[in-house]
């Protein structure tokens, strides 16, 4: 198994090895012990949670492939925008199909290696919510425009105008 990462383009490729490798161990040495998971978007883990997410993923036996799009260094720190994709069929046959684009952050530390400190798999995606659903911060009010990509609940997508 691949070395943690001694570059920042590298941690995508570290992960994606440690994860396909089924080592949720080895999988955690990729983050800081301190590093933040977005699972879903807006809903950050740490600690055990932030194991117990990727674990789920990892207990598929689903593949991930990663390609860094861009990475930006500044000294220790490291902005790292990735498109991956997780693509096959689980051990109870069923097809699983999920990708994005991450924007992540990764720091060098003291032993030359880079980890992730936030891992957010999903990028600019927001929350999607149901009418029933309260969102957990404010929404635009009356003539302003949207959020790209979101829609508020009760309006139609792309307009701001009440039903």
């Amino acid at each position: 198994m691949r070395e943690l990462a001694d570059r920042p383009e590298e941690v995508p490729a570290v992960f994606a090895e440690r994860f396909n490798s089924g080592d949720p161990t080895a999988l955690a040495q990729v983050y800081e012990d301190t590093a933040v998971l977005i699972p879903q978007p807006g809903t950050p883990v740490t600690g055990p949670d932030l194991h117990a997410a990727n674990g789920h993923l990892q207990k598929l036996g689903v593949p991930i492939s990663v390609r860094p799009r861009h990475v930006y260094r500044n000294g220790d720190l490291a902005l790292l925008i990735v498109d991956w994709v997780i693509d096959g069929t689980d051990g109870d046959g069923q097809a699983v199909h999920v990708e994005g684009t991450a924007t992540d952050v990764a720091r060098q530390g003291p032993d030359g290696r880079w980890r992730y400190v936030i891992d957010n798999p999903f990028g600019t995606r927001t929350r999607q919510f149901t009418p029933r659903e309260e969102p957990a911060r404010p929404l635009p009010g009356p003539g302003s425009e949207p959020r790209s990509g979101s829609t508020r609940a009760g309006s139609r997508a792309g307009t701001d105008r009440p039903r």
